[in-house]
């Protein structure tokens, strides 16, 4: 069996991306207090994922678009797990953030 090495990983985004209706429309009960972020998963060093995401390799638009930097302490108590485990902390790390007033993006 593979050795765990997928995390998960938190990227602030630009306010600017409220202009945006999709996202907007996501995040009705955000508080305006906290920031924009994308919730994501990789197989790769978060730091590299992001690089790769501003790149515009693989990346999700909001990111490519919006992408300001990394948080790492909303994610960096998560240890490395295996693919299936870390895509279900990805969806429970958005719905964490979104129930914390965060304005939430998750694939």
């Amino acid at each position: 069996m593979s050795r765990p090495h997928h995390r998960v990983y938190v990227v602030e985004l630009d306010p600017a991306v409220l202009e945006e209706k999709r996202f907007r429309e996501a995040n009705t009960s955000r508080d305006p207090a906290k920031p924009c972020v994308y919730v994501g998963m990789t197989g790769l060093d978060p730091k590299t994922r992001f690089e790769n995401h501003k790149a515009g390799h693989k990346a999700n638009r909001y990111v490519l678009d919006y992408g300001l930097r990394l948080l790492p302490g909303l994610y960096e108590e998560y240890d490395a797990l295996r693919y299936r485990e870390a895509a279900e902390m990805e969806i429970e790390l958005a719905r964490i953030l979104r129930r914390r007033g965060y304005a939430v993006w998750q694939k």
